[in-house]
């Protein structure tokens, strides 16, 4: 059976609102329903339905003086959003090259997203035994060395409202299960300045973390190691791994305009 056209799955009514955010462009800041009905050739009724809905989620609103319309905080939000990720994984590239040159174990950028942790951009090590890619996933924080690392540097009340039960579900006999057990852990990270992931997600799996920081002192990402256990010894993380990483974050954290 031949595959479809891409073009055969696009939903209209989404690309109109497209079309209608597109018209906000270079000089243009604020139009008005007669004027965006005559560029996108609909008719008005259907202009006003596009506006209500993108301004009910923030990526219009209306200026109360004139009663036309302009673009709203939400989509300058998005807009820094791609940025900050661009730009943090264009600077990123050249660093995971040293790191995986150095310790030839894989190695990760995150980003942490509504309490999980999204995998930006991976470099492998060239070893047959491997940590299997997870560019794209979206994976639980608790439970993973670059999730502890983000959860380390919020405030309680942010953690509650992440992890809001007392009881954590498991996925290894190692996964930290309680509250308790997690506050202790981030305690630590922050003093020391890294998470380990003790195959905490996944058995045979070790992981090492650290934050990136921009030039607001922010986290932004987390830059991290991975690989099979039986390669990362407690004393190979200690020595080699953990200094690699530490080095890895100052040197991407100064990239993005980080100064301690």
């Amino acid at each position: 059976m031949a595959r479809k056209d891409k073009s055969e799955y696009i939903i209209q009514a989404v690309s109109h609102a497209l079309d209608l955010l597109e018209q906000f462009h270079e000089d243009v800041d604020e139009l008005g329903v007669t004027e965006l009905s005559k560029r996108l050739k609909l008719h008005k009724n259907n202009v006003f339905r596009l506006l209500a809905t993108l301004e009910s989620r923030g990526y219009i609103e209306q200026n109360k003086a004139t009663e036309n319309y302009r673009l709203g905080l939400k989509s300058l939000e998005l807009g820094q959003t791609f940025i900050k990720q661009m730009g943090l994984l264009r600077q990123a590239k050249p660093i995971l090259e040293k790191i995986v040159a150095d310790c030839n174990e894989t190695c990760y950028v995150t980003i942490f997203k509504e309490g999980h942790v999204v995998y930006l951009d991976v470099m492998e090590t060239n070893m047959t035994v491997r940590v299997v890619s997870r560019v794209g996933s979206r994976l639980p924080s608790y439970c993973t060395a670059s999730g502890k690392v983000f959860l380390a540097y919020m405030s309680e009340e942010e953690i509650n409202e992440i992890l809001p039960a007392e009881e954590l579900s498991t996925y290894t006999p190692t996964t930290l299960a309680t509250r308790k057990q997690l506050k202790e852990e981030l305690e630590k990270t922050a003093e020391q300045g890294y998470a380990i992931d003790d195959e905490e997600l996944d058995q045979g799996v070790r992981c090492i973390a650290t934050p990136i920081r921009d030039y607001t002192r922010r986290i932004v990402g987390a830059i991290s190691i991975s690989g099979p256990s039986m390669r990362l010894s407690n004393n190979r993380i200690d020595e080699e791994l953990v200094p690699l990483v530490l080095q890895a974050a100052e040197d991407l954290s100064t990239r993005l305009g980080y100064y301690k």
